[in-house]
């Protein structure tokens, strides 16, 4: 097992983090009952009902998703995921939690030191869980990102001669901006983007593998030969439209394999088309520098609900169809990675449409960017709601 797998596998450090409140997310909306359900009995005061037994609640509806409420015992390894390693994340997702999740958060960190049977009965007493369909066909899918980690310099010099850039000072006026081929011809792009260079690259696909993902770790050698590792946060965008330069590959009928390493690898053998692959993707990510403490280093950037994120327990989705912050249970039988998880959504991203749709987040590095580069295979979630 690589050692990527088993950061996935692993559990992070746990830390002791203050909760804060959010804008509150419009209501689910009830399905309308197909028949009258039957009051649950009432149970009796010193014996509380059994999480599985009773009357479930309703469905409901929110974006493009029904959440259809199941037993506990639906959910697949249930009884087998190391839960203790998934608390990390909630502590984190408890730093900013939606309002139906700001009251579990007490008892979540008393239970950051819990035992894992402590955890899964307190789960089980205290949430219900909600199988997600989509209320029209979509192909359920997941996928995987990461936080490449690459080498760079202060200034253009030898290899290094790909920039990755700042905002430019008038992006929020002029909107679009310019598209990545106007950038790399347009003498009026190239002045707006002049002195905003935050560091150079040797590969053009890293630093549209960099934009992909949305954030990224630089190794920066300085003029005087100092080295530091900062990160790179995603800061805008161009406001042009995404394009997958794995799809225009397929399309040209160019390569069967469209997975990072597959992409790559056709680049190494066609240099000479290299700049018609780039400019296939018209959307040019900016950036802005942000220092990496230790502590910090042991996560991976703050996604959409603004906390950062942990590998392995972190995925991106739909925001209409699963609030920020929502504990969810994961289900995916590989091939790459099989996976019956506890997890968080905690980011979303311009690729993740669709009610039962994940990005999951493997880490940094390499051995996290070949796992998230292969990584495509079905997909199941329940949303896990507090009763």
């Amino acid at each position: 097992m690589s050692s990527m797998v088993r950061i996935l596998m692993t559990a992070g450090i746990v830390g002791t983090l203050a909760a804060c409140t959010s804008v509150p997310l419009p209501p689910l909306r009830p399905l309308p009952p197909t028949a009258p359900a039957p009051a649950p009995a009432p149970a009796a005061p010193s014996t509380p009902a059994a999480p599985e037994d009773g009357v479930l609640p309703g469905a409901v509806v929110r974006g493009k998703a029904r959440w259809v409420p199941v037993r506990w015992s639906e959910l697949p390894g249930f009884d087998q995921d190391a839960l203790h390693e998934a608390w990390n994340a909630w502590i984190r997702s408890c730093e900013r939690p939606a309002p139906p999740h700001a009251a579990l958060c007490p008892e979540v960190r008393r239970l950051s030191i819990g035992s894992a049977e402590d955890q899964r009965a307190w789960l089980q007493q205290r949430l219900q869980p909600y199988r997600i369909e989509p209320l029209q066909a979509a192909e359920t899918l997941l996928t995987g990102y990461y936080e490449p980690m690459l080498q760079a310099t202060r200034l253009p010099g030898g290899a290094q001669q790909v920039p990755l850039y700042a905002p430019p000072p008038d992006l929020a006026t002029r909107r679009p901006w310019y598209t990545r081929q106007e950038i790399d011809t347009l003498p009026q792009a190239r002045a707006g983007l002049r002195g905003r260079e935050i560091a150079w690259l040797a590969d053009p696909l890293d630093a549209l593998a960099l934009q992909i993902q949305g954030s990224g770790r630089l190794r920066i050698t300085e003029p005087d030969g100092r080295v530091s590792v900062v990160r790179l946060a995603y800061a805008g965008s161009n406001e042009q439209p995404y394009r997958s330069v794995g799809a225009w590959l397929l399309q040209q009928g160019a390569l069967r394999d469209a997975s990072w390493p597959g992409i790559k690898a056709w680049a190494r053998a066609n240099p000479q088309r290299l700049q018609e692959l780039l400019w296939s993707n018209p959307r040019v990510v900016f950036f802005r520098e942000e220092p990496l403490s230790d502590f910090d280093a042991a996560f991976g950037p703050r996604g959409a609900q603004g906390v950062p994120l942990t590998p392995g327990r972190s995925i991106a989705v739909e925001r209409d169809s699963v609030p920020y912050g929502t504990p969810m249970w994961l289900s995916s039988p590989g091939p790459l990675l099989p996976l019956n998880r506890l997890v968080f959504a905690q980011d979303t991203g311009s690729a993740i449409v669709g009610a039962v749709r994940a990005d999951y987040f493997t880490g940094w590095g390499p051995e996290a960017g070949e796992i998230a580069g292969r990584l495509k295979q079905p997909l199941a979630l329940w949303v896990l709601w507090p009763r």
